[in-house]
């Protein structure tokens, strides 16, 4: 008789080294940060709730979010509390704190430095202190990071020229890359075109968030008007068959948050998301957070959900996981290296 398959369960999986490469800085703050720093900041109206068990039921209704851009509207409680120097490295710092404590080893985050400029800060001082949380928490945890710049789809192009020439200025300085982010329905990435040739001109790597609510036709522009090298969540990409194809050809990857896509009613429910059909057509799929706050999420969860609820098998679900390291944008001999370290340690329990 042929062996039983292995089983995989969530202990396996945190376990693994794990690499994240679609984290938001802004959406995933802790509880007692938030709080602490209403308090720190004199803005205790700020907050739907006082106590950490209460601000956790009352963001648990972002679950509620009938569209992408009511999703989105939950970050106002986020965003103000980040409007300084120590805020922002405390927040970095515990991002990557909190990633290292269920072995993440690459961590890329990403974030809109223009939205933390509203009490003064310039986005130089602001990129500097996340950079330096990333790298306190590098030294103390053994973590490594990067940061992506985001444009901001429903800001004028103006606004993510300057993001992508802060991002350029960083490059080989702690950002590895630059983004696209922002709801996608009235806001075509094209509209951003002169951001996108700086950043590609300037030799950095490109993410656009696209196919996450919105057809493959958001994804072409990604693609051909930006020059993605990944695709943010790119959820409707099955909806062209061509495209599909043409992904698959020249091993595309996309970074798809499954939380965070059921929140937003880009799918169904998980069984409904199509990132096992990806799988099988031979996409380069990654698992992600988006957002550890606001999907109440971790990698270890996400990894979880996608086997036991998406329907990737165990031997998928490991491949998965070393395509976070293949595809992060760290230089090719250090992304080499890091995955020849991690690759024997992912592994899958002994068949029975």
């Amino acid at each position: 008789m042929p062996a039983t398959p292995p089983a995989l369960d969530r202990d396996t999986i945190l376990a693994w080294p794990k690499a994240e490469i679609h984290c938001h800085l802004d959406g995933s703050l802790r509880l007692s940060t938030m709080l602490d720093l209403a308090r720190e900041q004199d803005q205790p109206d700020l907050l739907p709730a006082d106590t950490e068990e209460g601000l956790a039921a009352e963001l648990a209704k972002v679950d509620r979010s009938a569209t992408l851009e009511e999703y989105l509207a939950w970050f106002g409680y986020s965003l103000p509390l980040m409007q300084t120097r120590d805020a922002l490295h405390r927040i970095a710092y515990e991002l990557a704190e909190d990633a290292a404590r269920e072995n993440v080893r690459y961590l890329e985050v990403r974030y809109g430095p223009v939205l933390h400029t509203d009490q003064g800060l310039t986005m130089w001082q602001v990129n500097d202190a996340v950079l330096a949380g990333l790298q306190d928490a590098e030294r103390d945890h053994g973590i490594r990071t990067g940061v992506i710049v985001c444009g901001l789809r429903d800001r004028r192009e103006s606004a993510s020229l300057a993001q992508a020439e802060l991002a350029a200025s960083y490059r080989g300085k702690g950002v590895v890359g630059f983004d696209l982010a922002g709801g996608e329905r009235g806001n075509p990435a094209e509209m951003h075109g002169a951001a996108f040739y700086l950043a590609r001109k300037e030799l950095l790597n490109i993410t656009v968030h696209a196919g996450e609510s919105f057809g493959p036709a958001s994804i072409r522009q990604a693609l051909f008007k930006c020059g993605a090298h990944r695709i943010g969540h790119g959820v409707t990409l099955g909806q062209d068959p061509a495209l599909l194809r043409y992904v698959v050809d020249r091993q595309i990857p996309l970074e798809v948050c499954p939380t965070s896509n059921v929140q937003t009613h880009v799918v169904a429910s998980y069984e409904a998301h199509p990132v096992a059909e990806y799988v099988r057509a031979g996409v380069p799929v990654t698992i992600n957070t988006d957002n550890r706050l606001f999907s109440h999420t971790s990698m270890t969860e996400e990894l979880w959900l996608a086997h036991s609820r998406c329907g990737i098998p165990s031997s998928a679900l490991r491949e998965i996981v070393l395509n976070g390291f293949r595809f992060g944008f760290l230089p090719h001999a250090e992304k080499e290296a890091l995955l020849a370290e991690v690759a024997p340690l992912v592994a899958l329990p002994e068949a029975a």
